[in-house]
């Protein structure tokens, strides 16, 4: 994913849940409805969120220094990261604990019909939003499932915004189901049940995403084809002949690290062996642009390292 495409999948999520955020806070101060708070809290968090992504996207455009000699790609993990957390603690554990206590004491709701509307515009506001995460995505994505886009995905921001948009759309539909209800049957126990429901749902998608980019800030290797990629464009059969090891890990959303031992043809003398580990590494990077390092050890080949 190039930076530009995340970007503007997360300015499309800034602008609607600030903008979403203040309507519900209206919504809630004139209507009393613990939903519109729960869906209030959310609607910051994840405005919150679209600073922090933008945030580790500008703090990962800087240059390597003395001190971190890869330099700072892994910034991006780092802020999604805490973007889980943040969804976590302020969005699902404030909702559980406002649901809970609107149980316990249930309280009517005043002017209902303003918490419909708001809500209404604010599922056509995230539709949006959703909309366009997913056809940045989709270039990204290619013939994988959603889901295995984000389980494998190396870039953080889409997958994060994605989640992020399904839980807001699902959440504003529990909230509109929790007031509807309270309005029909006229018991404000359903605004809590509403309300828990949210809670639970941002706690199973901010734990998805604490897991997933926690396997990204460890470091993650090249994916399945790229590594067949890598592994393929290694070896040219003549002054190559194969490659006995090769490790990868990405050291940010768009550069890969690769550390391979190289089997050249026996009696090549110094010149020829560095020839080919230069055409080594250009093939490779022809054949997987992301892979900006690369570290090759020529040796020969044994029986013992098969």
């Amino acid at each position: 994913m190039s930076a530009h495409g995340g970007r503007k999948a997360i300015l499309a999520a800034l602008g609607a849940n600030a903008g979403i955020a203040v309507a519900k806070f209206a919504g809630f101060l004139i209507t009393g409805s613990s939903s519109m708070l729960a869906e209030s809290v959310h609607s910051v968090a994840d405005t919150s969120n679209q600073g922090l992504l933008l945030l580790g996207q500008k703090k990962a455009e800087r240059s390597a220094d003395e001190l971190h000699q890869f330099g700072y790609g892994r910034s991006r993990y780092f802020y999604s990261f805490v973007v889980a957390l943040v969804l976590f603690s302020l969005g699902s554990l404030f909702a559980i604990y406002e649901g809970v206590h609107k149980i316990q004491h249930p309280e009517g709701l005043t002017s209902p019909l303003v918490a419909v509307v708001i809500l209404v515009v604010a599922i056509g506001l995230e539709t949006f939003s959703f909309i366009t995460a997913v056809r940045e995505s989709r270039p990204l994505k290619g013939e994988a499932s959603w889901w295995g886009f984000i389980r494998t995905s190396r870039s953080p921001e889409l997958p994060v915004v994605l989640l992020e948009d399904t839980g807001a759309l699902v959440g504003l539909f529990l909230a509109l189901g929790g007031v509807g209800l309270t309005m029909v049957t006229g018991d404000p126990v359903w605004d809590g049940i509403g309300t828990l429901c949210i809670g639970g749902l941002l706690g199973v998608i901010a734990i998805i995403l604490i897991v997933e980019m926690q396997s990204l800030l460890i470091g993650e290797g090249a994916t399945a084809d790229e590594e067949a990629r890598i592994l393929t464009a290694l070896v040219d059969g003549q002054k190559i002949e194969r490659v006995i090891h090769c490790k990868t890990q990405y050291l940010g959303p768009e550069e890969i690290l690769v550390a391979a031992k190289v089997a050249v043809a026996p009696g090549s003398d110094i010149q020829a062996v560095a020839t080919a580990i230069d055409e080594a590494e250009a093939r490779v990077r022809e054949a997987v642009p992301a892979v900006h390092r690369i570290y090759l050890e020529p040796d020969l080949f044994r029986a013992t390292e098969a």
